[in-house]
C-alpha cells in the first residue's frame, strides 16, 4: 500500500542543487523519518499558507513531537496519513551571469546620449524559505533554478536602470572613464538589487566581473568628442583648435612635397597669435653688390636685382629684401603679395585693396584725367575734349636714367 512506500523523507541526491525542491507525495505517512540537511529548511504548506517549518536535523514525522502535523492529520486513515505539501529549501550560494541593457543616460563630459551595456557575474542565497516560495514559487514543482533565477537577473537589471543612471549624472561620471568606479557601481548595484530580492526572500551576497560597455560605434564617437573638448580646452577655444590641426596637416602635406601656402600662416596667427617663421627651401642667395659697383642697377621694387635680373621685394613691414616672386617675408611674415596703397594725402600706408585712408579718409582711388582748358573728364583714350574740343596733352614720358655701362649723356 502506499502508505508504507516511504520510510524517509529527504532531497535526493541528484536534486541537492535546486534551491527549492518540492516532496512528490502529498501524503507523509506518519513515523515518517524527515531529515533536513544542514543547509535546508523543510516548509510546510496548506492551502497556500505555511503551518511550520523545519530547520536542519532529523524528524519524526508525528504530531506529538510536531505539533503543528494536526492540522495534516487524514481522518479518512486514522490518523495514520499527514495530507501536506512539504518543500525543501536550499540556503546554499549560487553564481549565475547577467547582462542587458540599461537606459540611455546622457555623458556629462560631451553632452551625447548613450546606451549603456551591463555584465557581470553575481551569487545568490535564500535567506526566507517560506517567503519565497509564498510570494513566488508557489505550490508548482521547479525542476531547476532558472525560474529564481531569471526573477534575480530582472530586479538587479531594475535597480541598475535607475541607479546607475542616477550615479551618472549626479556624479558627473563620464562614461568613457565608468571603469574607475567599478567599485562604487558594484557596491550601488548590489545594495539597489538587494532592496527588490528581499521582498521575495533572496539575497545578492557578492558580485563579480562587473563590466560597462558601449557599442563599437557609439564609443567611437565618445572618443571623438572627447578628444576635440580636450584640445578645444588646451587651445583655449575651437576656433583655435580647428587652426592647429589646419597647420598639422599643413605640416604633414609638405614633408611629403607639398606646399602649405597661406593656410599655415593663418594657422599659426590662430593658434598663437604670432607669426610662423618661414625658411626658404633652396640655398642662400648671395649678397647683392654694392650700391654704385659692378653690376648694379636701381629696379622698380627698390631693391637690388635678384638672378636673371627679376628685381626684390621689400617688404614694406620690416625692410627686408626678399627673393623675387616671394609671397611672404623671409624675416617677419608679412605678405608681399600686393604693395601698400600709399595715402596721395598724408602718405599713411593702407591694405592693397583699401578704397579710402584709414589716416584721413581720402579716397585713394586713381583721379581720371580732366582737360587743361575747362576741366571737363575726359576717357581713357580721348584725344580732344568732349567739352571744348581742346585737344589733350599726352603725359610727359619720365626719362629712364642712364646705366652704369652706358655712362653720362654726350654734351651737345
Amino acid at each position: 500500500m502506499a502508505i508504507f512506500k516511504r520510510e524517509f523523507v529527504a532531497v535526493p541526491d541528484d536534486k541537492k542543487d535546486q534551491l527549492v525542491y518540492k516532496w512528490p507525495d502529498h501524503e507523509i505517512r506518519r513515523f515518517t523519518r524527515a531529515i533536513v540537511a544542514p543547509d535546508e529548511t523543510a516548509v510546510f504548506i496548506r492551502q497556500g499558507e505555511v503551518m511550520g517549518t523545519l530547520q536542519p536535523g532529523r524528524y519524526t514525522v508525528d504530531a506529538t513531537e510536531l505539533p503543528f502535523l494536526g492540522a495534516f492529520a487524514d481522518t479518512l486513515s486514522g490518523g495514520n496519513m499527514y495530507r501536506t505539501e512539504l518543500y525543501f529549501v536550499s540556503s546554499r550560494q549560487v553564481l549565475d551571469r547577467f547582462g542587458g541593457q540599461i537606459d540611455e543616460v546622457q555623458d556629462p563630459q560631451t553632452g551625447l546620449l548613450v546606451t549603456l551595456r551591463v555584465f557581470g557575474e553575481y551569487v545568490i542565497k535564500v535567506t526566507d524559505g517560506a517567503t519565497l516560495i509564498v510570494k513566488y514559487a508557489g505550490t508548482q514543482d521547479n525542476p531547476d533554478n532558472q525560474r529564481i533565477l531569471s526573477l534575480s537577473e530582472e530586479l538587479l537589471l531594475r535597480g541598475l536602470r535607475t541607479d546607475l543612471t542616477q550615479n551618472i549624472v549626479r556624479n558627473g561620471w563620464p562614461v568613457l572613464g565608468l571603469a574607475a568606479y567599478t567599485d562604487e557601481m558594484e557596491k550601488a548595484a548590489v545594495e539597489a538589487g538587494n532592496s527588490s530580492l528581499a521582498d521575495y526572500g533572496l539575497q545578492i551576497v557578492r558580485m563579480t566581473n562587473f563590466t560597462v560597455t558601449l557599442d563599437e560605434q557609439t564609443e567611437a564617437e565618445l572618443r571623438r568628442l572627447a578628444k576635440d573638448t580636450a584640445y578645444s580646452r588646451l587651445a583655449g577655444s575651437f576656433q583655435q583648435y580647428a587652426a592647429g590641426e589646419a597647420a598639422i596637416g599643413a605640416g604633414e602635406g609638405m614633408a611629403k612635397g607639398g606646399t602649405a601656402g597661406g593656410a599655415l600662416f593663418a594657422a599659426g596667427v590662430g593658434i598663437g597669435g604670432q607669426v610662423p617663421q618661414q625658411y626658404p627651401t633652396g640655398p642662400t642667395p648671395p649678397p647683392p653688390p654694392a650700391q654704385g659697383g659692378p653690376g648694379y642697377a636701381p629696379q622698380p621694387g627698390g631693391g637690388p636685382a635678384g638672378a636673371g635680373g627679376a628685381a626684390a621685394i621689400t617688404c614694406p613691414s620690416c625692410g627686408a629684401s626678399n627673393a623675387a616672386g616671394a609671397r611672404f617675408c623671409t624675416s617677419c611674415g608679412t605678405g608681399l603679395t600686393a604693395p601698400a596703397a600709399t595715402c596721395p594725402s598724408c602718405g599713411a600706408l593702407n591694405p592693397p585693396q583699401a578704397r579710402f585712408c584709414a589716416a584721413c579718409g581720402t579716397t585713394l582711388a586713381p583721379s581720371p584725367p580732366t582737360c587743361a582748358g575747362c576741366g571737363a573728364e575726359l576717357g581713357p583714350d580721348a584725344r580732344f575734349c568732349p567739352s571744348c574740343g581742346r585737344a589733350v596733352e599726352a603725359p610727359a614720358e619720365t626719362p629712364t636714367p642712364p646705366t652704369a655701362a652706358e655712362g653720362p649723356p654726350a654734351k651737345g
